[in-house]
């Protein structure tokens, strides 16, 4: 990232090819959305490229990159919540635009079952807590560099982090 901060686009090329999945991967998780997490993924990395020059030594690179990342996110939440949108779905099966999947086994359907309540559970959570559990339990990032990202306390992030499981343990008590 040295480099990087001082102009070198190869450098930082290397960069993006090493953490464009994970930020693909935290962005799509905290808007249940793949293709807005690619855009803001993308957006990410624009940032990060624009504002390399405050890039200091002794700093990490991925909590650096991800606070980035976090606010482009909570920026994103938050214009959904005051512009919430339609979805076209309903409309597409009603006039059969969307062809039927194949038949799936009875151990696909249960984890599948499974992986829209977790992600239906992480999508329910408020957006601080969704963030702090997608970085840790998802991402495996750990607690100091959450606080470092999120611009808050180690312990901070202990207590968001239980509530958030909390929330997860009472939302999930029913899926089987």
């Amino acid at each position: 990232m040295l480099r990087a901060a001082d102009g070198d686009q190869a450098a930082y090329e290397t960069l993006m090819e090493r953490w464009e999945t994970p930020v693909r991967r935290f962005m799509g998780r905290m808007l249940q959305n793949a293709a807005e997490g690619d855009d803001l993924a993308q957006a990410t990395f624009v940032r990060a490229w624009q504002d390399r020059a405050r890039f200091k030594a002794p700093a990490e690179f991925r909590p650096w990159l991800f606070r980035f990342a976090a606010d482009l996110a909570r920026e994103r939440l938050r214009w959904w919540r005051k512009r919430p949108s339609v979805s076209l779905e309903p409309w597409l099966e009603a006039i059969g635009e969307n062809p039927p999947e194949e038949p799936l086994s009875e151990g696909e359907i249960v984890v599948k079952e499974r992986a829209k309540a977790v992600q239906k559970a992480v999508a329910a959570l408020p957006p601080a807590l969704r963030e702090i559990a997608v970085l840790f339990e998802f991402e495996g990032v750990p607690q100091a560099e959450i606080a470092v990202i999120m611009g808050c306390s180690p312990k901070a992030v202990e207590n968001r982090l239980f509530r958030a499981r909390t929330g997860l343990r009472a939302s999930l008590a029913n899926v089987d």
